[in-house]
């Protein structure tokens, strides 16, 4: 009898476990972020419990910016920091997942790793940090509906305006301010480099002052920015010269050598205003990999 009962309810959890599973197939409504901003994203929300547990009063800060209105330097610093096969992916780099798992099986852990900028976003918008088999499993599932419904530029759009990049930083135009005192648009390429470096631990790395680590990155994205043609060093000099007539430098637009910008409506704000994987280059250049526990 004791077994008949230990066999019905074990039927029942794994019947329960594939329905949540199953419910990720076609749920949420992915397809609405073709045309619609995400107004609160699940990472802020778990950010939003840890400040209440912790009796902490914060609040998000968050400003959208279409991806007209981001310097091509940051979308092209944070796709070779953060997932330098995105553009020919369909969600997942696999190589870079099984080089995860490899370590994993090493260390005798689980952290995973290996995440795409898709499955990155697919986390932001509708997950928790948590790392474990099932929460993964779930985010295979969105990862996909997101490439399958959404274009790559949406995806990089998106992705950029609810990264985290410090403590209730989202988005690059508030982390751009925040850090710089300027709007996206404006970031220099050294400036995006420093931002892109920092997204796997933004409450443990800082684009500004952040030591050496965070210094040693921004110079190896910066390299292959300048390798690939991306930057023209002179042409930043030059932007940064005054002129004969003692006029100040002019303001840097971020109009690379190689920009990608998007069209698109001006920059509207959202929400409440307050105020990494491996990097590898053309040439097959790397720079250090941070440590798994800061790790997204």
């Amino acid at each position: 009898m004791w077994k008949k009962w230990t066999r019905r309810a074990a039927i029942l959890l794994a019947a329960a476990f594939l329905c949540n599973i199953a419910l990720y197939l076609v749920y949420p409504d992915v397809s609405r972020l073709k045309r619609e901003r995400p107004a609160k994203t699940a990472f802020m929300e778990y950010r939003e419990r840890q400040w209440e547990k912790a009796g902490l009063h914060r609040r998000i800060r968050q400003v959208w910016v279409p991806l007209s209105g981001i310097s091509p330097y940051a979308v092209k610093a944070v796709i070779i920091a953060e997932d330098d096969k995105f553009w020919s992916h369909e969600g997942f780099d696999f190589e870079a997942i099984q080089k995860a798992i490899e370590k994993d099986l090493q260390k005798r852990r689980f952290k995973a790793g290996g995440s795409t900028i898709s499955q990155q976003l697919a986390k932001n918008l509708y997950l928790t940090p948590a790392k474990n088999p099932i929460r993964k499993l779930e985010e295979a599932i969105l990862t996909w509906r997101l490439e399958w419904n959404l274009s790559k530029r949406r995806i990089i759009e998106l992705y950029l305006n609810v990264a985290e990049w410090g403590d209730g930083i989202f988005g690059i135009e508030a982390a751009a301010r925040h850090y710089f005192g300027k709007g996206a648009g404006a970031l220099t390429a050294r400036e995006a480099a420093a931002l892109a470096v920092v997204l796997p631990g933004p409450l443990r790395y800082h684009p500004v002052g952040g030591g050496r680590y965070v210094e040693s990155r921004t110079e190896a994205v910066y390299r292959i920015m300048v390798r690939r043609g991306i930057v023209i060093p002179e042409y930043e000099q030059m932007l940064n010269e005054p002129d004969g007539n003692g006029s100040p430098p002019l303001p840097s637009t971020g109009g690379a050598a190689n920009p990608d910008a998007a069209d698109g409506p001006s920059g509207v704000e959202m929400g409440t205003e307050t105020s990494a994987p491996t990097v590898t280059g053309a040439e097959g250049e790397k720079a250090q990999q941070p440590p798994a526990d800061v790790r997204k």
